[in-house]
């Protein structure tokens, strides 16, 4: 696979002619709906083995060899030319797809009453490409009892594609994160038996293989009741064969007051199997224009994450959407943004007719427009180079591997670019 950004004056069909192949496999890779509709700067996924390297002004053959991790005998091999060869600019050279490294991917999964048929054709289509699908969610009351989604069919259908079902466990009431709620339940053993119990058993009847708990926006003072409640449920679960996971917010040092502070990172990774790191949300509905996850703070959350919790239990988390924000914004008294996926996003540059710019710093594109009323739009959303930044993250951290937010929202260059950076490991 490779990434191509298109360039001014380039169509489909002279994309696909320079690598090869034809203009209706990148159309039907990047699930294009008008291949004579693409814009400059938008980023391409090539459905090619390996990828190409055009020589660009002073490079040589031993430079490139470099970038890509081979020897000059090598690459000379593979292109048929001699080690020797003095290169010419614009020389097209194939590269060989490098070795895939083994990893994980778990992808939340919302469904609505009742579930959509669109839902469940979507989870047909991704199951093949996780490890996990974590079922959104069985909120807790405070009794101990569950509230159930509903969820179809989907758990089967995840296991006959071979990935696990995970039950996500959530301290949501009202369709919000109350930590009054949580409290309740971190005080109550009998309670928490109640609960453990219930969870127990739902995962018994449908095949649940993991119980994620994601219980946001807590007390801070609840810190280590948190824990307590973590290390009973690991002391439940675990003897009837499962295993126990948790959300943590991103975090970049021990925070022990505010929204984060009960998010303990070193007792999570002693206690649990797995976390899941929600490293997305610097840009949200009520900030101002940015990058929803820029690859600056995400790294420094990873640094983090990794001195407190063994990087084979580190799910690095994923956006699969952006942010339409009109004028005024948030911060001078606007509306909310408007959450898209990135092919709503590229639909709008296509329709508007604008450049995608790519900012290098957050590793993120985005770009402006002004509607139909003359009000003024800003959006930053995901592209291939983009989660690619994300990939190279995992692999240079040997994360356990990528947890996405959420199922439904369109972006067909991540899972092609999944697949081609790794070999995604299955629970037996």
């Amino acid at each position: 696979m490779q990434i191509h950004v298109v360039q001014k004056g380039q169509s489909l069909y002279s994309i696909a002619q320079a690598y090869g192949i034809s203009y209706q496999e990148i159309a039907t890779a990047n699930e294009i709906p008008n291949p004579a509709q693409i814009v400059v700067g938008q980023a391409l996924v090539i459905p090619i083995t390996g990828s190409y390297h055009w020589v660009q002004p002073g490079q040589s053959l031993y430079l490139i060899a470099q970038l890509y991790g081979l020897t000059v005998n090598e690459l000379a091999t593979i292109n048929r030319i001699s080690p020797s060869s003095i290169l010419q600019v614009g020389e097209r050279l194939y590269i060989p797809p490098r070795p895939k490294k083994l990893a994980e991917a778990l992808l939340y999964v919302e469904p609505r009453t009742p579930v959509a048929q669109s839902m469940i054709d979507e989870v047909r289509k991704r199951v093949a490409s996780l490890t996990y699908l974590a079922m959104f969610s069985y909120e807790v009351r405070r009794d101990g009892s569950l509230k159930v989604p509903s969820i179809d069919d989907i758990p089967n259908i995840a296991q006959s594609a071979g990935a696990a079902n995970a039950l996500v466990v959530s301290n949501l009431e009202d369709f919000a994160f109350n930590a009054d709620l949580a409290h309740a339940i971190f005080t109550d053993l009998a309670a928490q038996d109640r609960l453990f119990s219930n969870l127990i058993q739902i995962a018994d009847e449908i095949g649940y293989k993991d119980i994620h708990f994601d219980f946001e926006l807590l007390h801070p003072e609840d810190r280590e009741l948190y824990n307590s409640f973590l290390r009973r449920a690991r002391d439940s679960f675990h003897p009837a064969g499962l295993t126990l996971s948790t959300a943590l917010a991103p975090m970049t040092s021990d925070i022990r007051t505010g929204i984060y502070g009960a998010h303990d990172y070193k007792a999570h990774g002693e206690i649990v199997d797995f976390v899941s790191i929600m490293t997305y949300e610097w840009g949200y509905t009520y900030s101002d224009p940015q990058a929803v996850s820029p690859i600056g703070p995400v790294r420094n959350v990873v640094e983090y994450a990794v001195s407190q919790i063994p990087s084979e239990k580190v799910f690095l988390g994923q956006n699969l959407y952006g942010y339409d924000w009109s004028s005024p914004y948030p911060s001078q008294g606007g509306l909310p943004a408007r959450a898209l996926s990135p092919q709503q996003a590229l639909a709008i540059a296509v329709s508007q007719e604008v450049d995608i710019d790519y900012d290098y710093v957050a590793q993120a594109p985005h770009f402006n427009y002004m509607d139909d009323s003359g009000v003024q739009h800003e959006v930053w959303f995901e592209d291939a180079r983009s989660i690619q930044a994300k990939f190279d993250l995992v692999k240079e951290f040997s994360l356990r591997g990528i947890m996405y937010w959420k199922l439904g929202l369109a972006f067909p260059q991540n899972w092609l670019l999944l697949t081609d950076n790794f070999t995604i490991r299955k629970i037996t």
